[in-house]
């Protein structure tokens, strides 16, 4: 099973007393950073080390374990600032960074553990050395925030302890776990956000305090759309063969006329059909690419909603959906149009995708008098063209999206529309990204404190029915799927714990439990609801209650706190997932049980794979597609301008 990221754990404790005292020398207080001369020069003018790419969007937000922080930006930025342990190779496969490590390899398969050692010149921006410290503070953000990316594989770390004055990690898990490469990507500078105002939420919300890549913030600016990067004089590794890179915030036109006039390098941004038909007119000057992004837009039905507890109603609203319609107003002809996502776990850009979405019917073609039968089925009745249930209550769902973030505002109004037409009451929001990931989609749910014993929010949010999100994918599709799909942590203790319990009281529950056979009531509310041991921070900072799983928690009237944004836990499916994880059985085998049970679950509706067109003109050397679900940025250090 996997461990329990929530609880206190003993790893936290000792390394108090090492971070206290041994790593004292890693904790100095850091010398005044370096100011380059460069910083008394006026705004940057066209240089031959000045590259300039245009992006279409510069939003601020930019930690990339962040759900509500998914952009191209945030991606780019996370390569040329943020120390990684691993990043892939060309063909995707992950290769030790050793401009930050010396080595990183499994010492143990029993307990399953893994030795870093960071190189001793390795540090920060500010001086401070990167060491144990920021591999504690990552670990324990991913087992106890909510929205959160792919964070199955840190919930199986049972400790972590320093060694070698901090630049030394072992790290030991609860089970074994083949995606460990994957581990602390992007490491953050803990010594100046562990006690930062606003804690995690506002974890680079604005700009980076520190850096441990090749470069280094110069400016953001946000209300212009322009982000200026210098070379990181402080890095320890080779220097950047370029002295700035420039981002600028661009529509369409503008990125076409950008290159034409050689006033920017390369663009790059999800433009539509139109724009990437202007870009291919420029002719053999542009080369043209298509970057797959690691995220899947992801249309979630929620059992925790309000509306969708019940399974009848689910694929009945899943049934309404023209998904073809859906991903076309999401694309808008470009180059995602060519990643439709029909699979719940490996993305379209995966070279083992194929498809699994059921042959007929919904979701795969909207199916409107299928909809119809199982509404009615659910106990609702078309009446004045609202769908009314036998208590005179009208089916009303609310739908929501990450801001105005596009292009999942869009969809959501195209979704809106869509169940309107067909007599189904929708109220649309659109709450910051921040409020949506760590508050209103982790909010503790009484699953029958409702009037009519339906599931609704604890802590004062609307309940959300229905959300167009991104999924994050991870390079390792196990942690993806447990990630996403997962129940929530549980201890093996806990779970030691309960098998005894049950066993005990078996002959007791046995002739009660036949009785009741047939009459469980909202039975599909409780086996698709969140479930999880892990009290997670909300935005508000307040904890929120911690359960054992969904039926018990239903039992207790007590709330639960949903274990990913879905909302989703099926304990029937939860084995599989988790042999997938510590590669107890292959990842083809355990996809076999996934992938039908979650499309029967009617809780997602994948659409496509985000993907970016990158246009290259003749005026830059060295900007390549990168590898998947990387992204050009990760060769920026060797940039060069080229003559026109």
């Amino acid at each position: 099973m996997r461990a329990n990221g929530g609880r206190a754990r003993p790893w936290r404790a000792v390394l108090a007393l090492v971070l206290a005292g041994g790593l004292a020398a890693c904790s100095n207080t850091p010398p005044p950073p370096v100011v380059s001369s460069s910083s008394q020069a006026p705004p940057p003018t066209e240089t031959a080390s000045q590259i300039v790419a245009t992006v279409d969007d510069i939003v601020g937000g930019y930690n990339p374990h962040a759900l509500a922080d998914a952009s191209t930006v945030t991606t780019a930025l996370s390569q040329l600032l943020l120390p990684s342990v691993f990043r892939p190779d060309a063909e995707g496969e992950p290769v030790l960074d050793d401009s930050l490590m010396t080595s990183a390899e499994v010492t143990s398969e029993e307990p399953f553990t893994v030795e870093y050692r960071i190189r001793p010149e390795a540090s920060w921006s500010d001086g401070a050395p990167i060491a144990v410290e920021d591999f504690l503070y990552l670990a324990e953000a991913m087992t106890s925030q909510p929205g959160v990316a792919n964070s199955a594989g840190y919930e199986l770390i049972e400790s972590i302890e320093p060694g070698e004055g901090g630049k030394l990690v072992r790290v030991t898990f609860s089970d074994p776990y083949p995606g460990w490469k994957t581990l602390f990507a992007n490491l953050l500078p803990a010594h100046v956000l562990k006690d930062a105002p606003g804690g995690w939420q506002q974890v680079l919300s604005e700009s980076f305090p520190a850096y441990g890549g090749p470069f280094a913030i110069k400016k953001i600016d946000t209300a212009r759309g322009e982000i200026v990067i210098e070379r990181n004089e402080r890095y320890w590794e080779k220097p950047a063969a370029v002295d700035r890179i420039v981002l600028q915030r661009s529509d369409g036109p503008g990125m076409v006329s950008a290159l034409r006039s050689g006033s920017a390098q390369f663009a790059l941004g999800g433009v539509n059909g139109d724009t990437r038909a202007l870009l291919a007119d420029l002719g053999d000057h542009v080369s043209l690419h298509s970057v797959a992004q690691p995220y899947v837009v992801d249309v979630v039905l929620r059992p925790v909603g309000p509306a969708l507890a019940d399974e009848k109603v689910r694929e009945a609203v899943s049934a309404l959906l023209d998904r073809n319609a859906l991903i076309d107003e999401g694309t808008q002809g470009g180059d995602s149009a060519s990643l439709r996502a029909s699979a719940q776990v490996l993305p379209p850009s995966s070279p083992d995708y194929k498809h699994t979405i059921p042959g007929a019917g919904p979701p795969l073609k909207r199916d409107t008098k299928r909809a119809h039968k199982l509404l009615a089925e659910a106990g609702y009745e078309r009446k004045a063209g609202s769908w009314v249930d036998e208590d005179g209550r009208t089916l009303s769902l609310v739908v929501a999206s990450p801001g105005q973030k596009q292009p999942y505002q869009r969809i959501t109004q195209a979704l809106t529309e869509q169940l309107i037409a067909h007599g189904i009451e929708v109220t649309p929001v659109h709450p910051p990204a921040k409020e949506l990931f760590g508050s209103a989609l982790a909010a503790p749910v009484d699953l029958d404190g409702g009037p009519a014993g339906e599931p609704v929010p604890t802590n004062g949010q609307v309940g959300i029915d229905i959300a167009v999100i991104p999924r994050a994918l991870s390079a390792d599709p196990a942690t993806t799927a447990a990630s996403w799909f997962g129940c929530g942590t549980e201890s093996e203790e806990d779970e030691d714990t309960e098998n005894t319990e049950n066993t005990e009281n078996t002959e007791n529950t046995e002739n009660t439990e036949n009785t009741e056979e047939g009459s469980a009531g909202n039975g599909n509310a409780t086996s698709t609801a969140a479930s999880t041991t892990t009290p997670k921070d909300t935005t508000d900072g307040s904890e929120e209650t911690s359960t054992t799983d969904a039926a018990d928690a239903e039992s207790e009237s007590e709330p639960v706190v949903p274990a990913n944004p879905a909302g989703f836990c099926d304990p029937d499916l939860q084995p599989a997932l988790d042999a997938a994880l510590t590669g107890e059985t292959p990842l083809k085998q355990s996809l076999a049980k996934v992938e039908p049970t979650v499309w029967d679950a009617s809780v997602s509706v994948p659409l496509f794979q985000r993907a970016d067109t990158l246009a290259v003109g003749s005026g830059v050397s060295g900007v390549t597609p990168g590898p998947e679900l990387v992204g050009p940025f990760s060769t920026a250090v060797n940039w060069t301008r080229a003559p026109r």
